[in-house]
């Protein structure tokens, strides 16, 4: 009966084994090898030599017997022959074995370079790879001691300026503090401002304003119409008031020594130069007047202002001037009063 098969069992495949490599150089086992080949060279050729030596007596035996032949003559010949044949080949496989060895002489001696060579290498690799793990602990140390001793430094620079610093603020607060403290005295001494409008300044007793209208101010009257020239002479001026006297007429000579004016009339004066005064215009809301044009609506002159004739004798009087039209309320105060209605 046939045996049965063992299923096969699934999974991984072991992993290959790697070659262990050998100590011994690859040079080294090369020339081991030709060693080993030439000393076997050299073995076989010594049988060779021994069998050919056993030949060349068996040969010399025969030939030296009774029964002696010319052919056992000539096997003598030959086998010494190829004694010396065999001897020569020998001798050249002993020179090959002693160059072989001689080869590997030098090979070991050349794996003993390498492998001093390697072994110096590995350990510079491992006095350098000592000198980096030192290097980095005195690192280490190195940087801890430096940055205690920075640190250290560092603090007093700093702890210098902050002090600088600190007086040059201090100086800046101690200011600031003396400028606003000025302030305050001075808002301290200055009353508290009240809200709201304030009160309208009174009217003086005297004078009495007509109350303010709304709305746009009428238009401003045209002045009278100058009465019509006449030819001749002009009229003597009026006197302003009825106590007024006549001016006496002038006489030839020296005039009379001025006497002292007395109080009355120069209070008579006062109160011409008053009535002479025009009293203010009541203050009105609105759009000021437009301004009457000068040309148009200005009287026209006398007729003793034009170039007359000249005549002999003395010059008529002037004539008394008449008080000047009261003039429009100023565009500033209306403006004034349309703000604060």
């Amino acid at each position: 009966m046939a045996k049965t098969k063992a299923p096969a069992k699934r999974g991984r495949k072991p992993a290959a084994k790697k070659p262990v490599e050998s100590a011994v150089p690859a040079a080294v086992a090369k020339a081991t090898n030709a060693v080993e080949k030439a000393v076997a060279a050299q073995s076989k050729q010594k049988e060779r030599v021994t069998a050919a030596e056993t030949k060349l007596k068996q040969a010399k035996v025969k030939a030296a017997g009774p029964k002696a032949t010319a052919a056992t003559k000539r096997s003598v010949a030959t086998a010494t022959k190829a004694v010396k044949t065999q001897k020569e080949k020998l001798s050249e496989l002993t020179q090959k074995v002693a160059e072989a060895k001689k080869d590997l002489k030098i090979a070991e001696l050349k794996a003993r370079i390498e492998a001093t060579a390697a072994k110096a290498e590995e350990t510079v690799k491992s006095y350098a790879k000592t000198l980096a793990d030192k290097a980095e602990a005195d690192l280490e140390k190195a940087l801890t001691k430096f940055a205690t001793q920075w640190r250290s430094k560092r603090d007093k620079q700093d702890a210098r300026k902050v002090k600088a610093r600190t007086t040059a603020e201090n100086k800046k607060v101690a200011t600031a503090s003396k400028k606003i403290e000025s302030s305050i005295k001075a808002l301290e001494a200055k009353p508290a401002a009240k809200r709201g409008r304030p009160a309208k300044a009174a009217a003086p007793a005297k004078a009495t304003t007509a109350p303010k209208k709304r709305g746009r101010p009428a238009k401003a009257t045209a002045p009278a119409k100058a009465a019509p020239k006449k030819r001749g002479r002009p009229a003597k001026a009026a006197t302003a008031t009825k106590a007024a006297t006549t001016a006496a007429p002038k006489k030839r000579g020296r005039p009379a020594k001025a006497t002292t004016a007395k109080a009355a009339p120069k209070k008579a004066a006062a109160k011409k130069t008053a009535a002479a005064k025009p009293a203010a215009a009541p203050k009105k809301r609105g759009r000021p007047a437009k301004a009457a044009t000068t040309a148009a609506k200005a009287p026209a002159k006398p007729a003793a202002a034009k170039a007359a004739p000249k005549k002999r004798g003395r010059p008529p009087k002037a004539a008394a001037s008449k008080p000047a039209a009261p003039a429009p309320a100023p565009a500033a105060e209306e403006k004034k009063d349309s703000s604060e209605s």
